[in-house]
């Protein structure tokens, strides 16, 4: 649904963008993560089409996005990180402008905006003055002028910049609904933001490609160590227990949860499990180990190797 290839952009000798390759699939919920100055707002204009680029491809929906821009707009929705709303201005007249601006037919323009107004969770306030609503709501404004013509894929440039933790929330919440039908690429340098919201991620730094992919892939990927989380009852007798399984090179425990680890060579869930059976730990959970989203991203910005 997005293709980027060898994507390069540069104002006079400042390379913002250098040779940027990645794909989002159809219907998924894809971050662009990087630190502030990584290029992302610089690749999503061009996305849209608001930027041109020095060198490469990007294909949109389907449609090239430097031959076919009009048909590309047509099938984008895009929320840039500075809002685009006039305050003096009714949600309702506000969308309603939105919808004529991107040209929805006056037989249709009615449907569209309150199918808008609904999706974005704007019906409480869609009477009164963009001035006198949050920043909260503002924000599923801007969200509903980018689906006002029902397009195929949503730009979301720092899409909870700004809010407070309940509203950031609500946001996440709206974005993930969204994704049902449409395929979602959201900017951010908030790794929570990934990890609550999306399935996969574009790390980019300095304007290159730093590594993408789906989550669970890339933190197994940069995991040397293989192994798995539990919770059991008897904790005091089950971790000694667990450090004499042959090929277990690591116990420890944290809270509640015990990580045991072993070389990737290796699969020991079948013997831990035997071990928590035979000797009555009570085994309450169990689950991969997983690395850190925040450990993944560090070791990446730091050099990762792009995927």
């Amino acid at each position: 649904m997005i293709e980027v290839e060898h994507l390069t952009k540069k104002y006079g000798d400042l390379v913002a963008v250098k040779d940027l390759s990645f794909k989002v699939d159809k219907g998924k919920i894809w971050g662009l993560l990087g630190p502030n100055a990584a290029g992302k707002t610089t690749t999503m204009r061009i996305l849209t089409g608001y930027l041109p680029a020095n060198e490469g491809k990007a294909n949109v929906a389907g449609f090239d996005v430097f031959e076919q821009p009009n048909e590309v707009k047509k099938n984008i929705g895009y929320l840039p990180e500075n809002l685009p709303l006039y305050p003096e201005m009714t949600v309702h007249s506000f969308l309603s402008f939105a919808a004529e601006i991107k040209q929805i037919p006056a037989a249709e323009k009615k449907k569209a905006v309150e199918k808008s107004i609904d999706l974005s969770g704007l019906k409480t306030v869609k009477g009164r003055l963009i001035k006198n609503i949050s920043r909260g709501f503002k924000q599923r404004v801007g969200i509903a002028q980018a689906l006002i013509h029902d397009p195929q894929v949503l730009i979301l440039d720092e899409p909870t910049i700004g809010l407070d933790p309940a509203q950031i929330v609500e946001i996440r919440q709206l974005i993930k609904s969204l994704k049902k039908k449409r395929t979602i690429l959201l900017s951010t340098h908030i790794l929570a933001e990934v990890t609550q919201t999306c399935d996969g991620v574009v790390i980019i730094n300095e304007g290159q490609l730093m590594a993408s992919g789906s989550l669970e892939d890339l933190t197994a990927s940069f995991r040397k160590k293989d192994g798995i989380i539990i919770k059991i009852k008897d904790t005091k007798k089950g971790i000694p227990l667990l450090k004499e399984i042959s090929g277990v090179e690591k116990v420890t425990k944290k809270d509640s949860e015990i990580n045991i680890e072993w070389s990737q060579d290796k699969d020991l869930r079948d013997e831990v499990s035997k071990t928590i059976v035979r000797n009555d730990l009570g085994l309450i959970e169990m689950r991969p180990l997983a690395m850190n989203i925040e450990d993944m991203y560090l070791k990446v910005i730091s050099g990762g190797v792009g995927q």
